[in-house]
């Protein structure tokens, strides 16, 4: 089951969801990975601003909205094989598919909810980044000012795709998330004896409400 959503925990949901705003393909080449993210931002807030009660009463038609623009943005099959993990290896490839096909869903129908519910006051890619250490591989540092004034670090890790930019992990407020299911999928896998279908057909998107409020390290 999944646990209660905090403000904490919506603020994880806000993280992921910010990625996965609507750019399209060819805009996304044209810009860099920073570039990338202040405009994700700009563009999906654009179209939330204003509009929650009606998103709330119609949360199907935003979940259309995200799940349009996916594949632009994140880099699904690099994220499920990596919460996979050593497992990867030895799943059959309609296992594969089928564990991204249903992390991407899940993600979708649990996080597309927290755009609605989260409230904040500011959301502010930081003006001076990390340089990049690697050609194909990129950071970009914001921040999430909550309405009492706390203030969330966000980092979106990129990866360059066949000249694209596309996010492949998200830490929060030093929680690691892919690291994260990752271990979850691993537990998941020793609770259910290696069961691989099982433990996707049982996959839910569980993070710790207590974990993200005490807050952790990368």
């Amino acid at each position: 089951m999944m646990p209660f959503l905090s403000a904490s925990f919506r603020l994880v949901v806000l993280g992921l969801c910010l990625a996965i705003a609507s750019v399209s393909a060819q805009a996304a080449n044209e810009r860099g990975p920073e570039q990338l993210i202040r405009d994700s931002i700009d563009d999906l807030m654009g179209q939330i601003e204003g509009r929650k009660d009606y998103f709330a009463d119609n949360v199907d038609e935003l979940k259309a909205l995200v799940d349009d623009s996916l594949d632009d943005i994140a880099d699904f099959r690099y994220i499920g094989a990596s919460v996979m993990g050593r497992y990867f290896r030895n799943a059959t490839p309609q296992q594969r598919s089928r564990f991204v096909n249903t992390f991407r869903q899940t993600l979708i129908d649990t996080y597309t909810k927290g755009l609605v519910t989260f409230d904040y006051r500011e959301l502010r890619v930081l003006e001076t980044q990390q340089p990049q250490r690697h050609e194909d591989q990129a950071s970009v540092a914001m921040e999430v000012v909550a309405m009492d004034g706390s203030v969330y670090p966000v980092s979106y890790s990129l990866r360059l795709s066949d000249g694209q930019w596309k996010v492949v992990n998200v830490i929060v407020n030093g929680i690691n998330l892919g690291l994260t299911f990752r271990n979850q999928f691993d537990q998941s896998m020793r609770e259910h004896n290696r069961d691989y279908d099982a433990v996707i057909d049982d996959w839910a998107p569980e993070i710790a409400v207590e974990e993200l409020e005490e807050g952790g390290s990368a």
